[in-house]
C-alpha cells in the first residue's frame, strides 16, 4: 500500500454558469445575405487588425492602449461594434496565452519522462507507475535525439513567453494548414476559399442590460424580429431609422424560448453571434446569457438515499444502481455511443446516452457519481511510445465534452452529480466486485465492477469488500463467516482454514445436551426407525 497515491476525497461538481440556444435564420432574402456577408467581412478585416495590434503590444497592454484601439476602431465602424471587437481580441490572446503555458508544461513532462528511460539500461522493464528502458539502442539513440528537439523548442516557447509572443490564427489553424493539403481534405481552393472567409467573419455582439431588448447593436425582439446595427461605412444600405436593418425572416428558439423571451421582455444582457455553415448552406444565430448557479447540495444529503455509479469508456457509459450502504441494487445498465464519424455525430451519440442516463436517474431520484478525468498528461508517446491502440483509446474518450455536458444536462434536471478520484477503481473494481456478482445468468465486466467502485467511494465507503459467509449457512462449520482482520494481514479477504478439534459454535450430529433424545432429532415426534446397538452415552446436562 506504500506505493499508491492518496485519493482525493469526492465532491459535488458546481453547475453551469451560462446557457446558450441556436436557431437557424429561415427565410433569408437575396439582400439580407448580401448585407450580412458584408457586415461580417468588415468587421471581420477590423478585427484581424485590432488582434495583430493586441498581439504586437505584448505585455506591456494597459487601458490606455485598449482605449486608443477602441477609439480607432469607433471612427471605422461603431462605439458598439468596437467595444465587442476588442473584447474578443482580449478573450482570444488569453485563450492563446493560456494554450501556450499549457504547450510548456507538455513538452516539460515529455522531456523529463524522456529523461527518465535514457537512464535505464537498454531493456529494463518498468513497473506499474513508470515504464522500463527502450527496447534496443537504436530506439534508445533516436529518442536522444528528439530529447535535443524537444528541448529546443520548449527553450523557444519560454522565450516567447517572458517576451508575451503568442501565436493566433483567426479563422483556425487546421483549417489554414488544409489550404496546403487540399487533396487530402478533399476540397478545392474555391471551396477552401469560400469556408476560410466564413470563419474570419465578425458578427457578434455582447448584451448590455438596461438597454432595449438587451442588447443594442444585434437586437431580437420578443416576437423574433431580428435587426442589425451597421457600420458606418455600411450605414447607406439601412432599411430601417437609426442606421439599422432588419432582416425579412423571424426567429423562435425552440430550447429555452420562454427563458429567453422573459429576459428580453426585462431588458436583460442577452448576447448574440450570428455565422454561417458553409456545409449546410444556412444561417445560424446564437444567443447567450449568465445564470446564477444552482445551488449545491450537501455532499451528506446526496448521499443518503444512495446514488448511481457511471464508469467513461470509450463506447459506452457502464452504470450501477448503489443503496446507501454502497451494496449494488438490481441489475447493470449500460449506455452505448458511437464516436466514429463527423464531429457533430459524435456530439450527437453523447448527448443520447446521457439523456438514457439521466432519465433513469430521474426515474430513482438518485444522484451520479463519475470520475474526475483527466487524460492531458497520459496521452503522450513518449510514456506510451508502442502502445498505439492504447493512446488511440485514451485520445477518443470525450471525457471533457462529456463531463461538461453531463453537469449542464443534470442541473436541469435537478440530478446532482459527484465527481470522485479516479486513481485505482477499475483495477480494484475487478478484484473485489467482477468475480462475486458474476451469476450464472449474469455476466458481469470490468467496466460494471468499476462503476460499483465509484459509487463506492462516492459514497465514501472503502471499495475493498468483506467476504461473503459460506455457501451452507452461516455458521463456522465450514469455515470463519467474515475475516475480521487489518488490512496489511495476507489473506484478509479469504476464508480461514479448518482447524481440527473441537469447534466452540458448531456441534455435530449425535452429539450436545439432547443428543440422547432422539424425538429432539425428529421433527414427527416419532422415534427412528432404525436403533443402534450401541448404546448412547447419558446427557450431560440434568
Amino acid at each position: 500500500m506504500g506505493g499508491l497515491r492518496r485519493v482525493a476525497a469526492p465532491f459535488v461538481a458546481p453547475g453551469p454558469t451560462g446557457v446558450a440556444i441556436r436557431d437557424s435564420l429561415k427565410g433569408l432574402t437575396g439582400q439580407d445575405q448580401r448585407i450580412l456577408r458584408l457586415v461580417g467581412g468588415l468587421l471581420g478585416s477590423l478585427a484581424s487588425r485590432d488582434l495583430k495590434a493586441r498581439c504586437a503590444a505584448g505585455l506591456d497592454r494597459d487601458s490606455k492602449q485598449w482605449a486608443r484601439r477602441k477609439r480607432v476602431l469607433t471612427g471605422q465602424s461603431s462605439s458598439r461594434w468596437a467595444g465587442s471587437i476588442t473584447k474578443a481580441t482580449h478573450d482570444q490572446w488569453a485563450l492563446a496565452r493560456r494554450g501556450q503555458l499549457a504547450c510548456i508544461q507538455h513538452l516539460q513532462v515529455s522531456i523529463d519522462m524522456i529523461a527518465s528511460r535514457l537512464s535505464l539500461p537498454v531493456g529494463a522493464k518498468g513497473s506499474k507507475g513508470s515504464p522500463g528502458g527502450y527496447r534496443s539502442r537504436q530506439e534508445w539513440f533516436a529518442k536522444s535525439r528528439r530529447l535535443h528537439l524537444l528541448q529546443d523548442r520548449l527553450e523557444r516557447e519560454r522565450a516567447d513567453c517572458e517576451a508575451g509572443r503568442v501565436r493566433v490564427v483567426r479563422g483556425g489553424r487546421k483549417l489554414l494548414r488544409n489550404r496546403h493539403n487540399l487533396q487530402a481534405t478533399r476540397l478545392t481552393e474555391a471551396q477552401w476559399r469560400v469556408r476560410w472567409e466564413a470563419e474570419r467573419w465578425f458578427l457578434q455582439a455582447d448584451g448590455e442590460s438596461g438597454k432595449r431588448y438587451g442588447n443594442e447593436t444585434i437586437r431580437v425582439a420578443p416576437d423574433g424580429e431580428v435587426s442589425i446595427k451597421l457600420p458606418a461605412p455600411l450605414a447607406g444600405l439601412a432599411n430601417a431609422p437609426h442606421g439599422r436593418y432588419v432582416l425579412a425572416c423571424r426567429i423562435g428558439f425552440r430550447h429555452r424560448g420562454q427563458q429567453w423571451a422573459d429576459r428580453v421582455q426585462a431588458n436583460r444582457a442577452v448576447a448574440y453571434r450570428i455565422h454561417f455553415d458553409v456545409k449546410r448552406d444556412r444561417w445560424y444565430l446564437t444567443a447567450s446569457w449568465q445564470i446564477q448557479p444552482a445551488r449545491m447540495a450537501p455532499l451528506e444529503a446526496v448521499r443518503s438515499g444512495g446514488l448511481i455509479g457511471v464508469d467513461t469508456n470509450a463506447d459506452h457509459l457502464a452504470a450501477w444502481r448503489l443503496d446507501a450502504h454502497g451494496n449494488p441494487v438490481g441489475e447493470p445498465r449500460r449506455f452505448d455511443y458511437d464516436l466514429t464519424g463527423s464531429a457533430p455525430h459524435r456530439d450527437a451519440q453523447v448527448r443520447h446516452a446521457l439523456i438514457r442516463l439521466l432519465r433513469w436517474a430521474k426515474r430513482h431520484r438518485l444522484a451520479i457519481a463519475v470520475e474526475d478525468l483527466d487524460f492531458q498528461w497520459e496521452k503522450t508517446r513518449e510514456k506510451h511510445g508502442r502502445r498505439k491502440r492504447f493512446r488511440r483509446l485514451i485520445s477518443s474518450m470525450p471525457t471533457a465534452k462529456l463531463r461538461s455536458r453531463l453537469v449542464s444536462m443534470a442541473a436541469e434536471l435537478g440530478i446532482a452529480v459527484v465527481a470522485v478520484d479516479p486513481a485505482y477503481t477499475s483495477r480494484w473494481g475487478a478484484q473485489h466486485w467482477q468475480r462475486p456478482l458474476t451469476t450464472k445468468t449474469r455476466k458481469i465486466t470490468r467496466h460494471d465492477a468499476a462503476a460499483v467502485a465509484i459509487g463506492r467511494r462516492a459514497l465514501g465507503r472503502p471499495i475493498r469488500r468483506r467476504t461473503q459467509p459460506p455457501p451452507p449457512h452461516r455458521s463456522d462449520a465450514v469455515g470463519h463467516r467474515t475475516v475480521q482482520a487489518a488490512s496489511g494481514i495476507p489473506g484478509r479477504e479469504e476464508t480461514r482454514p479448518r482447524i481440527p478439534g473441537p469447534r466452540t459454535r458448531s456441534v455435530g450430529a449425535g452429539r450436545g445436551a439432547k443428543a440422547g433424545d432422539q424425538r429432539a432429532h425428529n421433527r414427527s415426534g416419532h422415534t427412528a426407525e432404525h436403533k443402534s446397538s450401541h448404546q448412547d452415552s447419558l446427557p450431560l446436562s440434568p
